[in-house]
Parts: structure tokens; sequence; C-alpha cells
């Protein structure tokens, strides 16, 4: 594997970690301050992070060195409204600019798995970002999240709170496989 693209498969593997970590804590959070469904979307796309991290770590070839970071945004702990601003920064920044530099090098290097362990993840990212939207809208109005299920795609990670998708839009995955919060 090319140095580049393995030093951007570490780097996105932490950041995946980092984030997986960050939002099972901020659902603790969330659930202590009286939003069960915020807390259920948190951990959910918590363990979609770490399918992304999972995809990331099995296209490295001979991981040598340390891990990198990818994005420092979102750390601490917050009011559920800011941790959720953090969470949304975060997916926007993977996907905006984090993701994109990644595939570009991928691809120039012919690194398929890697370029299509990052677009599962980039387009997961945007649905992640989303939801986290409609999260801060609802804490912000002093609401849970309007959510009677939240289902993980373990194949990409993406999320959904409806359940009306009978094949997941990132990967193709059935829906029976999706894994309920």
């Amino acid at each position: 594997m090319k140095a580049m693209t393995q030093a951007n498969l570490q780097s996105a593997f932490g950041g995946e970690s980092q984030a997986r970590n960050r939002y099972d804590i901020w659902g603790e959070h969330a659930g202590k301050d009286g939003f069960p469904n915020v807390e259920r979307l948190f951990h959910c796309t918590a363990d979609a992070e770490k399918v992304h991290a999972g995809l990331h770590f099995k296209a490295m070839k001979d991981v040598k060195g340390d891990f990198l970071v990818a994005s420092m945004a979102g750390f601490g702990i917050g009011t559920t409204s800011e941790n959720l601003e953090g969470a949304i920064g975060g997916e926007v920044f993977e996907y905006t600019e984090m993701y994109p530099a990644y595939i570009e090098v991928a691809e120039m290097q012919e690194e398929k798995a890697a370029v299509s362990a990052m677009r599962f993840a980039i387009e997961a990212e945007k649905v992640h970002a989303e939801l986290f939207g409609k999260a801060k809208e609802a804490v912000d109005a002093a609401k849970d999240l309007d959510a009677e299920k939240i289902l993980l795609c373990p194949v990409c990670g993406f999320v959904t709170i409806t359940g009306e998708e009978e094949k997941c839009p990132i990967c193709g995955a059935p829906s029976s496989r999706f894994k309920a919060y």
C-alpha cells in the first residue's frame, strides 16, 4: 500500500474511533438530560463510526507507526445541544474535507478497498450530520428527537430513524440486516 493512503487510512481510523467514543459519552449525557431518543441516536451513530473504523482497518495492510488524529473538533462534554453541535461539525468536516482528500489520494494510488471504505463513510456521514441536526432542533426546543426507530446498517454505517428502507441506500444491504437501537 502506498504510504500516503496508508497514513490517510490510519488517520481516518483514529478519527472514527475517537468519534465513536465521543458519541457514546455524549449519548450517556443526553440520556441523563432526559433525551432518550437522542441518547439512542448517539449510541447508534457511535456503532456506525465503529463500522467505518473497521472498514478502514481492514483496508490497511502492514500497519506500522502511530495513528494520526483526523479532527480535534468536539472534545469535552457540554450541554446536549453543544454536544450535538460538535457532532455535526465533526461529521461535516469528515464528508466535506477529510474524506474527499483521502479518496483522491487513494484513487491516485489505485487502492480500491480504501476508496470503497471511504465512499461508504462519506455518504453515511452526510446522514449522520442531518440526523444530529434534527436532534439539535428538538433539544433546542426542549424536546427529545421524534424517533420510534433508530436503525444502523452494519455494512456501511448508514443510520435511519424511519425504518422505511427496504435496503440500505448507500450499500444496498437488505434492511433485515439493520441493527435496532
